[in-house]
């Protein structure tokens, strides 16, 4: 497993630990993890702290070409909001633990040059999973549904 990925899942399993929702996310620029955060909406009662929002207000406020020269990992394909944040600081690269219990924008982010990777964690896959059986409202209000 990818050092970062493992540091993005760390994360979810913080926010899981603390009763939140099990995403995770790190950036990292020149090798080297910038923010970190995951999903705090419960624990905040934020309605937009999702993990890689979490991991970009964590990294504090960086030059545009940071963000330009980094990437973002995420235990979760980027729902629309997290996709706006990575179009926006023009992040180039997205490293996703899995898109099979939700499928964000990813076609959003290629078709603007984003290049993605798919990891298709199994660890991810689970913890997901069993998230959203145990807890179905609060991942349907995560996602806005």
């Amino acid at each position: 497993m990818d050092e970062f990925m493992q540091a993005a899942i760390d994360e979810a399993k913080k926010g899981l630990a603390q009763g939140g929702i099990p995403i995770g996310s790190v950036l990292v620029h020149n090798g080297k993890i910038i923010g970190r955060g995951h999903n705090r909406r419960v624990q905040t009662g934020s309605p937009t702290l999702h993990g890689e929002m979490d991991a970009l207000e964590n990294a504090g406020r960086q030059p545009a070409s940071v963000y330009r020269q980094s990437i973002i990992y995420t235990t979760l394909s980027p729902c629309s909001m997290c996709t706006g944040a990575i179009l926006l600081y023009g992040i180039p690269k997205v490293v996703i633990g899995e898109n099979q219990s939700f499928m964000g924008e990813e076609a959003l982010l290629e078709s603007k040059g984003v290049e993605i990777e798919m990891i298709d964690s199994t660890e991810c896959k689970q913890m997901m999973n069993h998230f959203m059986a145990e807890k179905p409202e609060l991942w349907n209000e995560d996602i806005g549904e």
